[in-house]
C-alpha cells in the first residue's frame, strides 16, 4: 500500500460558502490549496467540513482523508489515502509550476 499523500490546506472557516478557491503560497512561500468552508471553527464543525469537502472533491471516502497536523490552526496538513499527485491536479487544478 502506498503512503498517504500529504496536502496543505490554508482554511477560512465562517466562509459564507464550502468551497475551494485555488492555490497560494503561505506565508512562509509554502504552497497550500486555500478551502472555505460556512462552519465555525467551534467543537471541530470546521474540521469536519474540510475533510467532508476534500473527500467529495477527490471521490474517496470520508475516512480516507484525515488532519495530521494544525487541528486548531488555519493552516493545515492532511494525509489522504488513495490519491497521488494526478488526482489532486485533476480535483483542484495543477499547482503552480506544475501545470
Amino acid at each position: 500500500m502506498s503512503p498517504p499523500f500529504r496536502l496543505a490546506v490554508r482554511v477560512t472557516p465562517k466562509g459564507g460558502r464550502d468551497g475551494v478557491d485555488g492555490w497560494a503560497a503561505d506565508e512562509a512561500g509554502r504552497l497550500v490549496l486555500k478551502v472555505r468552508v460556512s462552519s465555525p471553527p467551534a467543537d471541530g464543525a470546521a474540521n469536519a467540513a474540510v475533510v467532508a469537502l476534500i473527500a467529495k472533491a477527490l471521490k474517496v471516502p470520508k475516512s480516507a482523508v484525515r488532519i495530521a497536523a494544525g487541528d486548531t490552526a488555519r493552516v493545515k496538513r492532511l494525509e489522504i489515502d488513495g490519491v497521488g499527485p494526478v488526482q489532486i491536479a485533476l480535483a483542484f487544478g495543477p499547482p503552480p509550476g506544475e501545470g
